[in-house]
Order: C-alpha cells, then sequence, then structure tokens
C-alpha cells in the first residue's frame, strides 16, 4: 500500500546509526568517510559501502551538528550582490567557488540588500561562517570585522576600493579603469569626454571611484569631464542620443563594454558616427565588443584568479593569527580598436 503524504512526512530522518548497521561499520568510519577524513586509512571497498548504505537511506551529515563538534563550520559566507556586476567579476566569482567547493568548505551566499556596515555583519555572524569573502558594496567597517571574528570568522576578507583595518583587503582600484580610458581618449586628441554613470543602483561603488579616475586623467590636458546619468535599458540610451548634438562632447567612456554596446548602438540609430564624431570606450573587454561594427574600443581589466583567492581564505582559515595582507587585485590597460 503506497504511503500518504502525511505518513511519507513523518519518516524518520535517517541517522548516521543507521547508515553504519546497513554498511556493517562503526559510526566513527561513517563519519571519516563522509567527511572525507584523510588522516585515516579506511579501504575503497569500505569506503564504497558506507557512501552506498547513506545513498539507499538518504542520509546526509547535519552541518550543524558536525559544527558543533568540530567547534567551527566550514561555511564560508558571499555576500549576494545587490547588482549585476557584470560577465567579468561573474567570471571571478563562480572560479572562487569552484576553487573553495574543491577546498572543502561550504559556500552560501547572504541576500544582504538594505543592510551596511556593523549592521550587515551582525546578520552575517549568526551563521557562524569560518570566514567571509565580502565584495565591497556592504560598507564594512573595523568594528564589523571584530563583531564576525568574536562569533568565530577566522578569516575576513574585503575586497573594496580601499582596506578596512583587522580584515585581509584585496584593494580594488577602480579609479585606474577610469583613468586608462580617458587617457586613451586624450592621446587620440579628443577633449570634452563623457562619462557614464549608471543608475542602477549598487553600481555606484565602482562607477564613482572610475569617475574619479577619469577626472584625474584628464587633468591638466585641456580636456573636460561631463557626468552622464545612462539606465540599462534602451529608452534611456535613445532619450541620450537624441540630445547628443547639444551636449558638445567628441568622445565617451561608457562605464563598460555592455552600457558602451548600448550607447554606441543608441548613438549609430541616431546618425552619430563612431569614431569620426564621437569616440566610444567600454571596459571590461567582452568577446561581443570584438565582434561588434565598429570593433569597441575598451579597458582591459587583470583579475587575480578566484582560485588565488581561495588560497588566501584557506591559509587564513588555518593561521588566523597571520598579519592582515593588503593586495591590489586587478590592473587594467586600454585597448585601442576602431572605436576609437
Amino acid at each position: 500500500m503506497s504511503q500518504t503524504p502525511r505518513q511519507s512526512a513523518e519518516r524518520s530522518v535517517p541517522t548516521s546509526a543507521d547508515v553504519a548497521r546497513l554498511a556493517g561499520v562503526s559510526r566513527a568510519t561513517v563519519s571519516y568517510v563522509l567527511n572525507n577524513t584523510s588522516s585515516v586509512r579506511i579501504s575503497e571497498p569500505t569506503r564504497r559501502r558506507v557512501r552506498e548504505a547513506a545513498e539507499e537511506l538518504g542520509y546526509v551529515p547535519h552541518a550543524a551538528a558536525r559544527s558543533l563538534r568540530a567547534g567551527h563550520t566550514r561555511m564560508v559566507l558571499l555576500p549576494a550582490s545587490a547588482s549585476s556586476v557584470g560577465p567579468l567579476y561573474l567570471q571571478f566569482f563562480n572560479e572562487l567557488q569552484w576553487a573553495l567547493r574543491r577546498l572543502d568548505y561550504t559556500v552560501v551566499q547572504y541576500g544582504s540588500l538594505g543592510l551596511d556596515g556593523d549592521e550587515a555583519a551582525r546578520a552575517w555572524a549568526e551563521l557562524r561562517p569560518v570566514a567571509v569573502v565580502s565584495l565591497g558594496e556592504v560598507g564594512l567597517t573595523p568594528q564589523g570585522v571584530d563583531i564576525l571574528k568574536r562569533s568565530g570568522a577566522k578569516a575576513v576578507i574585503t575586497l573594496a576600493p580601499r582596506r578596512v583595518a583587522g580584515a585581509h583587503s584585496l584593494v580594488m582600484d577602480q579609479s585606474e579603469v577610469g583613468g586608462c580610458a580617458v587617457a586613451h581618449l586624450v592621446q587620440r586628441g579628443r577633449r570634452s569626454i563623457g562619462v557614464v554613470m549608471p543608475s542602477e543602483p549598487g553600481l555606484e561603488h565602482f562607477a564613482e571611484p572610475r569617475f574619479e579616475g577619469a577626472r584625474r586623467a584628464a587633468a591638466g590636458t585641456g580636456a573636460r569631464i561631463v557626468p552622464l546619468a545612462l539606465a540599462y535599458d534602451e529608452k534611456s540610451a535613445n532619450d541620450l542620443a537624441a540630445g547628443w548634438a547639444g551636449l558638445g562632447l567628441d568622445a565617451v567612456y561608457a562605464y563598460n563594454d555592455e552600457y558602451a554596446m548600448l550607447l554606441m548602438r543608441a548613438l549609430q540609430d541616431a546618425g552619430i558616427d563612431i569614431p569620426g564624431r564621437t569616440a566610444v570606450v567600454g571596459a571590461d573587454d567582452l568577446l561581443l565588443g570584438r565582434l561588434l561594427r565598429p570593433r569597441l574600443s575598451t579597458v582591459h581589466i587583470d583579475m587575480v584568479t578566484g582560485q588565488l583567492l581561495a588560497e588566501l581564505v584557506d591559509r587564513t582559515v588555518r593561521d588566523p593569527n597571520g598579519e592582515p595582507e593588503t593586495r591590489d587585485l586587478m590592473g587594467a590597460r586600454a585597448v585601442h580598436r576602431e572605436s576609437s
């Protein structure tokens, strides 16, 4: 007779003792096998028998109970971005997550929308992560770092424009990106340069330093810099292109390749010749930019690999008393193509 939904829901949860009985081994052996403990020698047939028993019973280890026994978790918390950070950064964070999983960490993304500073740190600390890697959208403070460490976090790593006391700081100098773009345009003879400022919330953490870098690169050259608000949709791009003649611009640094492609299409539809009347430069060096006509000039960003960051997390977890590191996470260089 088939079980009713109520009967099915009331089935007992399988335990490691059930797995041990079915596999004919001790509970300790079950723990060693399912936790991939390498310090204890267990034959491959025994390992296989334990895994098959666990699969048959539908048993999975209880992460919270395992953490209580060990005194710490293997959880690395990554605050989720509130906005699209683009293909380049998505690839970096995918690399990081895969590398952390290979090092036997559990990666958890935390929706931090609406949280900032110490409030965010307290919310993250409730989960007792062994490490936190913060992108920089949340303004983590030295007090927040202390809250996390008091809750058991052995590694707190920030990816931000500036270092945070007590944390390992991987500095992402976004100003270098804007500086490279405008220096390239000035070198090409452009003197009236628009700089796109995305309207999407969250991107100001990247856009504002890039604008400052653009402004510094133009200083003393006779070039003027004009901020341009642009949302990532066709209407916003078309509206900006419709009033282009009145702006008197002969070039635009469009924040990144995606905004550059959006704006370039709108400018071309409005009859603006590129690069004759207006040069266009993006950033990130996406493949699609090379397929456009004219091919898109860009800023190529060199970032450390996710593997290197994962190794820093692991090294810090193993030696939490080591001196906090500060290193530059990225470099930038202009790539000249047909659009400038």
